[in-house]
């Protein structure tokens, strides 16, 4: 998820999604949201305190939905309520999707090369310029995705070796108790961003469609983005909203984290002149919620027709390379 994540705010940032790619982009959607299904049926294996709990609360969500909600709850339990049968049908979901993932790498790759790779630039590359402004994969890309990759074992080694349980819940060690609710309940860290938009919304199946709708925007961001440029290395208005929505975006994560009625620290209750019921993680939540739906909805169209960029240079080659001397030219 860290990679994934990662990958996702490049592409954003340099406008890897716009066309010809959308197709690469939307197969990338539909990867991360298969990865988001397939770690919350793996986290409800162990059947510790968490992992039963998250499981009675995200197919709560499901009945939520009218007139079909209530039978695919029990479809996907195998019963009224979570059990034995319950953990059949996760496990033999959890052991099937990454199949399914597999497959979609391929079509994302696929798309990959029938459109062409995108560049921090943001440009298309005609034919008669590619034997100057691109390079051969190997050793170039090889060696940068080498040392991407040790850099994240590294990572990877220290959380396993060293931190095994920094990122997990203490509450899981637990086993279920269906008679026993843990005084917090709260899923892994890479879905806590949506777990809090979630509880932002009063309504039950409001908060279901926020959830959903986070991650449906996403698939249709090609065509929200109005500006004829990619790279937001050349548009500074868009590059501010950017860098405030990866804020909102850690916010979110933060206050997914949190009790929804524990009081914010008074120095930023004092700063946005609040008090009372205001002063809690969950307004705080619903203003981030609100900016990250604005930000695709309102902010990116609106910004694409209003801004004006930086000059793009021709070529790829041009803001890197030194202009050639007239010695050189001749």
């Amino acid at each position: 998820f860290i990679a994934v994540y990662l990958h996702m705010l490049r592409g954003l940032y340099y406008g890897s999604y716009k066309a010809p790619r959308e197709m690469i982009w939307i197969i990338g959607c539909l990867i991360f949201f298969l990865m988001i299904a397939t770690a919350f049926l793996g986290y409800v294996l162990p059947w510790g305190q968490m992992s039963y709990w998250g499981a009675e609360v995200i197919t709560n969500l499901i009945g939520a939905i009218p007139v079909v909600g209530e039978p695919i709850l029990i479809w996907l339990r195998g019963g009224p309520a979570i059990d034995n049968a319950t953990l059949n049908r996760f496990f033999s979901l959890h052991y099937l999707l990454p199949f399914v993932i597999a497959g979609c790498v391929v079509l994302h790759l696929w798309a990959l090369h029938a459109a062409g790779q995108n560049n921090p630039v943001g440009i298309l590359i005609p034919k008669d310029r590619q034997a100057k402004d691109t390079v051969p994969f190997h050793p170039y890309f090889t060696v940068k995705d080498g040392f991407a990759i040790i850099l994240f074992l590294m990572l990877f080694a220290l959380f396993v070796f060293f931190m095994p349980n920094a990122l997990g819940h203490a509450d899981n060690y637990i086993p279920a108790n269906p008679l026993v609710t843990p005084p917090h309940i709260v899923p892994e860290w890479y879905m806590l961003p949506f777990y809090a938009i979630l509880r932002a919304i009063p309504d039950k199946f409001g908060g279901v469609v926020a959830m959903f709708a986070a991650i449906g925007v996403l698939f249709v961001l090609p065509w929200l983005d109005t500006s004829r440029v990619r790279s937001m290395r050349y548009r500074p208005t868009m590059r501010t909203f950017f860098i405030i929505f990866v804020v909102v975006g850690m916010i979110l994560g933060w206050c997914g984290a949190q009790l929804p009625d524990a009081p914010v620290i008074g120095s930023f209750k004092t700063f946005i002149l609040i008090d009372g019921d205001l002063n809690s993680y969950l307004w705080l939540t619903r203003f981030a919620t609100l900016y990250y739906f604005a930000f695709f909805l309102i902010i990116m169209p609106l910004v694409g027709l209003r801004e004006t960029p930086r000059p793009i240079p021709a070529t790829i080659s041009e803001p890197v390379l030194p202009p050639a001397s007239p010695e050189t030219k001749g």
